[in-house]
């Protein structure tokens, strides 16, 4: 791998988009190599993964220009079907992925942030679709995901003005969960990923796909999603060994309660 690097952290992973001195724009090559990244991953030892950018000025400043600046018609089009299979299989991956938002998140940078379950930025991070700035349209799932997060309104203004924002009109508006100081980020984004990794893993994947499917449907059937997800939860050691704590505690701590006597 050239430009994404990866790393094992108990049971949480860490991808890092790795090209600082192109901001870590996006080109073929890293698209490539994420979406192998994504395949090695052991879902056996791995619960989380943070995906972060290399350097403190860009998470992913976006698709590289460069590269696009000739495309045809249809090579523009293939080109944004590889980065929307990558994202998709992002947005979609077993386990839960917190991206840890470390300055520019534009264009492509913005939209793969939006792939990953939860957003948490530092205090420089911006935020930004300018592809109509360009002559072109966001090519990522732009247009869909940002609507979805932040409402239609909101990402219509975004996208028809190119205009960014910083980090906390991106936290009031809720395209991230939170804003720390840049050195605090990676910090956080670990303790939140262990957090999430000391849960039961099968729940927490059927949660992730309980909420991604039943976005996707109406409500009648969303909640069928959810009743076999949750049914597919039991019998695993998962829920026994959770259920049969809870209980083990609980009887622990009614034998502690002295009985009230009145005198």
């Amino acid at each position: 791998m050239e430009f994404i690097t990866y790393e094992q952290d108990g049971f949480v992973g860490v991808i890092t988009i790795n090209r600082p001195k192109a901001l870590n724009a996006l080109n073929s090559q890293v698209l490539d190599e994420l979406n192998e990244t994504l395949d090695a991953v052991d879902l056996n030892t791995t619960r989380a993964l943070i995906l972060t950018g290399a350097g403190d000025k860009s998470f992913v400043a976006g698709a590289d220009i460069g590269e696009m600046s000739t495309l045809t018609k249809a090579e523009g089009e293939a080109f944004g079907k590889k980065g929307n299979d990558v994202f998709r299989k992002l947005e979609t991956f077993p386990l839960p992925v917190i991206a840890a938002v470390n300055g520019f998140a534009l264009g492509g940078g913005c939209e793969i942030s939006m792939s990953c379950d939860i957003r948490i930025c530092s205090e420089n991070a911006i935020f930004g679709q300018p592809e109509v700035g360009l002559g072109i349209t966001p090519g990522f799932g732009g247009t869909q995901r940002l609507a979805r997060l932040v409402g239609a309104g909101m990402a219509k203004q975004m996208i028809y003005t190119a205009r960014n924002i910083k980090a906390d009109e991106a936290y009031r508006i809720g395209l991230v969960n939170a804003v720390y100081p840049a050195e605090e980020l990676m910090e956080q984004a670990r303790k939140m990923a262990a957090g999430i990794a000391a849960n039961a893993p099968i729940a927490v994947r059927n949660c992730k796909k309980a909420i991604n499917d039943g976005l996707q449907v109406d409500m009648d059937q969303a909640i069928v999603i959810e009743e076999k997800l949750f049914g597919d939860c039991f019998e695993t050691e998962d829920q026994k060994a959770g259920m049969g704590n809870f209980l083990e505690k609980d009887k622990e701590k009614k034998l502690k309660v002295v009985p009230f006597q009145n005198k």
